[in-house]
C-alpha cells in the first residue's frame, strides 16, 4: 500500500470512514484504529466485493442508458436485461478471479448463448458493455470465461461466492428498483454480503433526492450503507426497526405478483393488524429497505410446492438484515440453509422481520400456511 495504511475512524455520529493515510496521521475524531499488526476479518474480500459491485452496477446503469428504451417496454424485449445480466456478471468474475483465483463462484448466467453466429449481436454488445467497466479491456474470449467461472455447484465446505447480476429484471427494466448481488460463503454459512441498489433513495424520506445505495455487512461486525459509486467512502451503519407490535408494522412486498401470493400476504396482515400500505419494489432492495427500517417485514412466500428459492436471490440479503439486527427464517421458522448447493432446497419461502415482531410474524405466516407446503 505504498506505506500507507488502511483505517477505520469512528466519529460522533457513527460515521465509518475507510481511506488510506499515513501512520503518522493525526485526526481529532473520537478514535482511530489502524490495521497495521491485525487482520480484520474478511477486510480484503469485503474491499473487493464492493467494487466489483459498484462496477457491475455501473455497467447496468450504461445498459439502461443505451439500450432500453419506450419501444422495449412496449414491446416487452427482454434484451437489454439480458445484456446487463451477462456483462455485470462477466466484470464481477474478473475481478474476483483477479484477486481470489481459487474461489468458485454460484453465478445465474453461463455463455451458452452468446456462441456461435446467432449469439454474434448479442455477444458483441456484451463485451462493449463490459469494458466500460473494466481497468484493462477483455476480449470476446476473457469475457466468456468470467461469465463461464459462475458455474460452480455450491455445497456445504469450503469458501465460494455466489453472485445475482441483476435481482429485479422488470424492475430494472422499468428504471425502477434492480440490485446487484454478491455473497461469500463459507462452510455453508453466508459470510459476507455486499447489495448495490442504484435507484433506491439514499433516504426514503426523500424519495426524489439522491439515488444509489450499497448495503454491505460481515458477520459479527454489523450492516452499513454508502452512496453508490461515490467515492468519500463513507459509510453509515444500518438497523432494522424498533417497532414492538405488529399492528404498527408495514410490509415490504415483490411488485411482480409472481413473486409472491399477495392473497395469503393479505391474510397475514389480517392476523397481524397491518393496515399501513405495503412497500413495494422488486429484488433485494427489499432485504435493504428493511435492514435499515424502511420497512419491518418482507414475506416471500411461496406460490406453489414445486418452486425452490435460488441462494443467489438471498444471500447476500438474509445478511445484510441479521447483521442490521433482524431476522430471517424461511415460512417454517427455520434459518435458511445456503450448503444445500445452489438452492435453497431445504427451505420454502422467506420471512425477514426486526427481532421485536418476528416470532409474531412467523406464526401468522404459520397459520396462514398450515398444511399448504
Amino acid at each position: 500500500m505504498s506505506g500507507k495504511l488502511r483505517r477505520l475512524v469512528c466519529n460522533r455520529t457513527g460515521l465509518r470512514l475507510l481511506a488510506k493515510v499515513p501512520l503518522t496521521h493525526s485526526t481529532g475524531l473520537i478514535s482511530v484504529r489502524f490495521y497495521s499488526a491485525r487482520v480484520v476479518y474478511l477486510e480484503k474480500e469485503r474491499a473487493v466485493a464492493i467494487e466489483a459491485v459498484e462496477r457491475a452496477s455501473r455497467v447496468c446503469e450504461a445498459v439502461f442508458k443505451r439500450l432500453v428504451t419506450d419501444e422495449t417496454l412496449t414491446k416487452k424485449d427482454k434484451s437489454p436485461v439480458t445484456v446487463a445480466d451477462f456483462s455485470a456478471q462477466a466484470v464481477v468474475n474478473n475481478i474476483l478471479e483477479k484477486y481470489f483465483p481459487n474461489d468458485p463462484i454460484v453465478g445465474e448466467e453461463d455463455s451458452k448463448d452468446l456462441l456461435g453466429e446467432e449469439g454474434r449481436v448479442l455477444r458483441e454488445k456484451v463485451v462493449e458493455l463490459t469494458n466500460t467497466a473494466v481497468n484493462t479491456p477483455m476480449s470476446t474470449e476473457e469475457v466468456l470465461k468470467a461469465i463461464d467461472r459462475g458455474q460452480y455447484a455450491g455445497g456445504s465446505t469450503g469458501r465460494h461466492w455466489t453472485l445475482d447480476p441483476i435481482d429485479g429484471t422488470k424492475g430494472f427494466l422499468r428504471g425502477e428498483q434492480f440490485a446487484v448481488c454478491l455473497a461469500l460463503i463459507i462452510d455453508g454459512k453466508v459470510r459476507l454480503g455486499v447489495v448495490g441498489c442504484p435507484n433506491l433513495p439514499y433516504d426514503m424520506s426523500q424519495p426524489e433526492g439522491e439515488k444509489g445505495v450499497l448495503a454491505v455487512a460481515v458477520e459479527k461486525q454489523g450492516a452499513f450503507q454508502r452512496k453508490l459509486n461515490v467515492k468519500d467512502f463513507i459509510e453509515t451503519p444500518i438497523f432494522v426497526s424498533i417497532v414492538e407490535d405488529s399492528c404498527n408494522a408495514s410490509f415490504c412486498e415483490s411488485v411482480e405478483a409472481g413473486h409472491a401470493n399477495h392473497g395469503d400476504s393479505a391474510k397475514i396482515a389480517e392476523l397481524l393488524g397491518i393496515t399501513k400500505q405495503s412497500v413495494r419494489m422488486d429484488s433485494q432492495c427489499k432485504y435493504v429497505a428493511v435492514a435499515r427500517g424502511d420497512a419491518d417485514i418482507y414475506l416471500r412466500l411461496p406460490v406453489d410446492s414445486k418452486y425452490v428459492e435460488k441462494i443467489w436471490d438471498h444471500a447476500a440479503g438474509n445478511i445484510i438484515i441479521q447483521e442490521a439486527g433482524g431476522q430471517v427464517s424461511d415460512v417454517n421458522g427455520e434459518p435458511l440453509d445456503f450448503s444445500q448447493g445452489r438452492t435453497l432446497s431445504a427451505n420454502k419461502g422467506v420471512i425477514a422481520a426486526n427481532a421485536n415482531i418476528f416470532g409474531t410474524v412467523v406464526e401468522a405466516v404459520k397459520a396462514t400456511l398450515s398444511n399448504k407446503f
